[in-house]
């Protein structure tokens, strides 16, 4: 029997609380060694598809498989990036993910992993903020999706945010911006432009899928930590060569990657990349430096979500099986 935890159980069961702390304990793990992390594939979806240009890739396909030392269950997430989706009315990113007994290798459970994909993206930026920012935190938020709703919930759940500002060059910042009001206890507001954005911020988060800065680094002050979460080929882009330049620190959450993306490539030699899980024990950002943290992705922590889920599932009675 497999068990199948739909959307609206991923939601039931989520904590952002209780999963900051299981996303930490999975990028310690990935950091020491004692996870498996095979290179994650991605190719090109749709091609032959578009009658007006057969050439022409309609989105991106990724396979993330990993797994914990040490954990009951292994994972495999299946994904998907459609950039023109919201235009259709759908999600930019689709995923599922199968989870599969370690010692047997049976499978246990299929999850929908949109929202384990979000959520779990999101606590990158909750966990840098809150062990590198400073402890009153005024947040400028690049993008208005839903990436960057559950960065500023992640950040809101693990840190004291006295302000927030959505910027995006669409209107949909301030539909953002509301939802955002509606349920945080801080003072958001739609900003009318990156430099709005940025005044007065000391943490910034950029979630978009641009291909090319989403600010400069003349507007950005010092004593910020900026986590840039959007690219992840070289072709992404959010932040210009000059901010990568003033970073006194920059972190990664799978390092080798993260130097080949458009923000970093050409700016920085790997050994200058610490891994992530060295800022839960670092020195918060001082007034006088910038500190980048910048984020791929990594299947390790749809495997560490997804079992935490899954236990959860079983414990509570949430999802249904079924036989496969």
């Amino acid at each position: 029997m497999v068990r199948v935890i739909a959307d609206d159980d991923v939601d039931r069961l989520l904590d952002l609380d209780s999963l900051l702390g299981v996303v930490a304990d999975a990028f310690r793990a990935q950091r020491d060694g004692t996870v498996e992390r095979p290179d994650r594939p991605h190719f090109p979806l749709g091609a032959g598809l578009d009658p007006e240009d057969a050439d022409r890739a309609l989105g991106t396909g990724l396979a993330m498989p990993a797994y914990v030392h040490g954990a009951a269950t292994y994972a495999t997430k299946v994904a998907s990036v459609h950039e023109e989706n919201p235009a259709r009315g759908l999600p930019t990113v689709h995923a599922q993910v199968l989870v599969a007994d370690a010692a047997t290798g049976e499978p246990r459970a299929l999850l929908a992993g949109e929202r384990v994909t979000n959520a779990r993206t999101g606590c990158i930026g909750g966990l840098a903020v809150a062990h590198l920012a400073r402890t009153q935190v005024t947040l400028a938020v690049f993008g208005a999706g839903t990436q960057a709703r559950w960065q500023t919930r992640a950040v809101a759940t693990a840190t004291d945010v006295d302000a927030v500002a959505v910027y995006s060059p669409s209107d949909s910042r301030h539909e953002c911006a509301t939802d955002l009001d509606a349920t945080l206890d801080a003072d958001v507001r739609p900003a009318e432009s990156p430099a709005d954005a940025l005044d007065d911020a000391n943490a910034i988060v950029t979630a978009t899928t641009s291909t090319e800065p989403v600010f400069e680094a003349a507007d950005c002050p010092d004593g910020a930590v900026v986590v840039a979460v959007g690219a992840y080929t070289p072709e992404m882009q959010e932040l210009d060569a000059e901010t990568v330049e003033r970073a006194t620190r920059v972190y990664a959450d799978v390092p080798e990657e993260a130097v080949a993306t458009g923000d970093l490539a050409g700016r920085i030699e790997r050994d200058d990349v610490r891994p992530f899980a060295d800022a839960f024990d670092a020195q918060r950002v001082a007034p006088d430096e910038l500190v980048v943290v910048e984020s791929v992705g990594s299947a390790v922590l749809d495997a560490a979500t997804a079992d935490w889920l899954l236990e959860r599932a079983v414990g509570d009675g949430v999802g249904r099986d079924v036989p496969l």
